[in-house]
C-alpha cells in the first residue's frame, strides 16, 4: 500500500495484484448457491458471538445479540403476515433498530427496500408503489414523513419506537398500532430457516434509491450475492479483521453505508460503531474514544472536517484506511498532509452498477486505476458533449477512448449462469432497466451499462472524474435530477418558465442547484413562496441554492433549456446581470445576493477559474 503518495506511479504490476485478488474474491459466492445475507450473519452469531458488532453511543451489542433481536423481527414480521419474497419499505434513521429490522425481515426471506428518510409527500408515495411494498416499517423518528404524506396507500405501516425522538402528536391516520402487541407476543427463539431454504445468491434481497438523469429516483436491485461479494472484496482491499472498528456516519438508506460498511465489517467480524448523522464536532471523539481504524467517506465529509480549526496532535489517530467517492485532489493532499499518512480508497460506480473502479495506490485525484483493460469489464468510450452522442466509427460501433481523451465509462454486461461478477440487476421498473443498456456497441451482440459518466484515463493507467452526461448533477454526496426538481416547483404562483442547473462552488466537491426564473407579464417573483414550496416538495440537498430572475426565456432551436451558458456565468454578479438570489435557510427564503451571506454560509464567490 502506498501511504505516502508521490508523482510517481505505483508499478502496474503491483496494482494489478491487488486487482487481481479483488477479482478472486468476487466469485466466491456462485449464483445459484442457497447462501443468503442471514446466512452470512448466523454464521458469524455462531462462530464469534461475543464479539461486538454494533457500538451506538454506550450501547454495544455482539454478533450473537444481533442475531437473536433479528430472530425475534422475523417472528414479529411473519405474525403480521409478511412472507418470503414479499417487499417490504424500511424508513429509519442509523440506529441498532435499523439493523435488527432489516436482518430480521432478510430471515424471513422479505426483500427491504431503503427508504430515504428525508422524503415525504410524492416522492414517498413514489417510493412505495415502484418497490409495490406491501408494509412500511417506520421509525419515530420518521412519522412527520408519514403525517405530511396525503392519500397515503392502503398498506400497513407498522411503527417502531425511538426512546430518542418520541413522536409529541398523536399518531397518523395511516398508522398501524398493532406492531407493538404483535412483538411483544412473538417468540424470542431462533427464527427457521426453512422458509428461505430456497432462495439462490442471485436473488434480490435489497432495493436501494438511486437518482438517474431524469424524472424521480429509481429503484436498483442488489442481490444477495452481490452485497455479500462486495463485503468479500473490500475485506482483501482493506485488509479488513475482526479487530478492526468500521465508522458508520453516511445514512445507511444510501447504498455505502448497507454496502460497503456493512457487508466488509460482516465479512471481517469487525465492530462498526454507528452514528445516528455525520458530526463534525464528534467525528474525531468518536475515532478516538472507540479507536476506529476505517470509515466510508464522501468528499463533503472531508472539507467539512478539513475547515475545522487545527487542532494539536491531530495525527495521533486510530485510522488506518478510508474508502469512499468525491474526494478532490487538493483535499486530498490536504488531509493526508494534516492527518497523516491514513490510505485513501478513492473508486468509481454507482449503486446499480455492474462494474467499478478503485484507486489501490492512493494516488492524488483519482478515482481508479486500470492497469490491463483485458482484465475489466469496464470501458471508455468517445462522447461527443456538444452534440449529445457517442461517434460511431466506419462499422457503426462505438469507439474506445485514446489515453487523455474524455469518454463514457460504461461496463460489459456479463450474462452467464455461472458468474455473479458484472451482472447488472437493474430496476424494479423493466423500462428503466433496458434505458440504461446500451447494445451492439463494440461488436455486434454485446450489452453495457450506460453509466452516464464521463471520466478521462491518463498514460500511467489512472482514471479520473469529469462531469456527469445530461442533466444530473451531485450536491453534499446526493445526485439530483434537475427534472424532478422543476417539476416539484413549477406551480410556484405567477410562473412562466423553470429552468434547472447546476453550478460548481469553490472548495466544494459537485454543484450547487441554480434556478432561472422566468415570471410571467406582470408577475413578481416571491421568494418566500419559492422557499416555502421547496420546503414541501423537496429534500433539502436538491433545493436550488441560488436563483437568478431572467426577463427572457434561452431556448435552443428543438425548444430545449439552455443550461451552458448559465452554467458558465453561475452566480458571478458581473457575469449574470439578472437580478441574484441566495437561499438562507436562517431567514427561511431567498435574499438578494450579498458577498457577506456567501460568507456566512460557507460559499465562495463564483470565478470562472473555478468553473472551468
Amino acid at each position: 500500500m502506498n501511504l505516502n503518495p508521490s508523482t510517481a506511479p505505483v508499478p502496474r504490476e503491483q496494482t494489478q495484484a491487488l486487482l487481481d485478488q479483488r477479482s478472486r474474491a468476487a466469485g466466491l459466492i456462485k449464483p445459484s448457491d442457497l447462501y443468503t445475507l442471514a446466512d452470512r450473519l448466523e454464521h458469524q452469531a455462531q462462530v464469534q458471538g461475543e464479539r461486538p458488532f454494533l457500538i451506538y453511543g454506550d450501547q454495544v451489542l455482539s454478533y450473537a445479540e444481533v442475531n437473536t433481536r433479528a430472530d425475534h423481527m422475523a417472528h414479529a414480521f411473519q405474525a403480521q403476515g409478511l412472507r418470503a419474497g414479499d417487499v417490504c419499505a424500511l424508513a429509519m434513521e442509523n440506529r441498532p433498530a435499523f439493523f435488527c429490522c432489516w436482518f430480521g425481515l432478510v430471515k424471513l426471506g422479505v426483500v427491504v427496500a431503503f427508504i430515504n428518510t428525508q422524503v415525504s409527500g410524492r416522492a414517498l408515495l413514489h417510493a412505495l408503489h415502484t418497490t409495490e411494498a406491501k408494509a412500511l416499517v417506520v421509525g419515530e423518528e420518521c412519522l412527520a414523513n408519514v403525517q405530511a404524506t396525503e392519500h397515503f396507500p392502503p398498506l400497513p405501516c407498522w411503527l417502531i419506537r425511538d426512546p430518542e425522538n418520541p413522536w409529541p402528536h398523536a399518531l397518523p391516520d395511516a398508522l398501524d398500532g398493532s406492531f407493538d402487541t404483535t412483538y411483544e407476543q412473538a417468540p424470542n427463539t431462533p427464527f427457521p430457516r426453512a422458509g428461505r431454504a430456497a432462495i439462490e445468491a442471485q436473488a434480490t434481497t435489497l432495493l436501494i434509491f438511486t437518482s438517474g438523469t431524469t424524472g424521480l429516483p429509481k429503484a436498483a436491485r442488489y442481490s444477495h450475492m452481490r452485497w455479500m461479494s462486495s463485503g468479500d472484496v473490500m475485506e482483501v482491499t482493506l485488509n479488513a479483521s475482526r479487530d478492526d472498528v468500521f465508522y458508520c456516519c453516511l445514512p445507511l438508506y444510501h447504498g455505502a453505508a448497507a454496502t460497503s460498511v456493512t457487508s466488509t465489517a460482516l465479512r471481517a467480524g469487525a465492530a462498526i460503531v454507528v452514528r445516528r448523522k455525520f458530526s463534525v464536532r464528534e467525528f474525531w471523539l468518536d475515532v478516538a474514544r472507540h479507536r476506529i481504524s476505517i470509515f466510508q467517506y464522501i468528499g463533503e465529509i472531508c472539507r467539512y472536517l478539513l475547515n475545522q480549526p487545527v487542532q494539536p496532535g491531530q495525527r495521533e489517530h486510530s485510522l488506518r484506511c478510508m474508502l469512499g467517492a468525491g474526494l478532490s485532489r487538493d483535499s486530498w493532499q490536504r488531509w493526508l498532509e494534516r492527518f497523516g499518512p491514513i490510505q485513501v480508497f478513492e473508486g468509481w460506480g454507482a449503486t446499480e452498477a455492474n462494474a467499478a473502479i478503485i484507486n489501490v495506490d492512493n494516488h492524488f485525484g483519482s478515482c481508479g486505476r486500470v492497469p490491463d483493460w483485458n482484465k475489466t469489464n469496464v470501458r471508455l468510450v468517445r462522447y461527443d458533449l456538444e452534440n449529445d452522442c457517442h461517434p460511431r466509427d466506419a462499422n457503426g460501433f462505438y469507439q474506445v477512448c485514446a489515453v487523455g481523451e474524455v469518454g463514457e465509462a460504461m461496463g460489459f454486461i456479463v450474462d452467464h449462469p455461472q458468474i455473479g461478477a458484472g451482472r447488472f440487476e437493474g430496476y424494479t421498473s423493466a423500462e428503466a432497466t433496458e434505458g440504461k443498456i446500451r447494445r451492439n456497441v463494440l461488436r455486434e451482440g454485446d450489452a453495457y451499462w450506460s453509466s452516464g459518466d464521463l471520466l478521462r484515463e491518463d498514460a500511467d493507467g489512472y482514471c479520473y472524474f469529469v462531469d456527469r452526461i445530461g442533466d444530473t448533477y451531485r450536491w453534499k454526496s446526493e445526485n439530483v435530477s434537475t427534472q424532478e426538481v422543476a417539476e416539484a416547483l413549477s406551480d410556484l404562483p405567477g410562473l412562466e418558465l423553470l429552468n434547472i442547473y447546476g453550478v460548481q462552488v469553490p472548495g466544494h466537491e459537485g454543484r450547487a442547484g441554480m434556478a432561472a426564473v422566468l415570471m410571467q407579464a406582470g408577475q413578481a417573483f416571491d421568494p418566500h413562496a419559492l422557499y416555502a414550496l421547496t420546503e414541501t416538495r423537496l429534500p433539502r440537498y436538491a433545493a436550488p441554492v441560488f436563483v437568478r430572475v431572467t426577463p427572457a426565456a434561452d431556448l435552443t432551436a428543438s425548444y430545449k433549456l439552455r443550461k451552458v451558458d448559465l452554467q458558465r456565468q453561475g452566480y458571478s454578479p458581473t457575469l449574470c446581470l439578472d437580478p441574484l438570489f441566495i437561499r438562507d435557510d436562517q431567514t427561511r427564503t431567498y435574499v438578494p445576493y450579498a458577498e457577506p451571506l456567501l460568507a456566512r454560509l460557507g460559499l465562495a464567490p463564483f470565478t470562472v477559474a473555478d468553473h472551468g
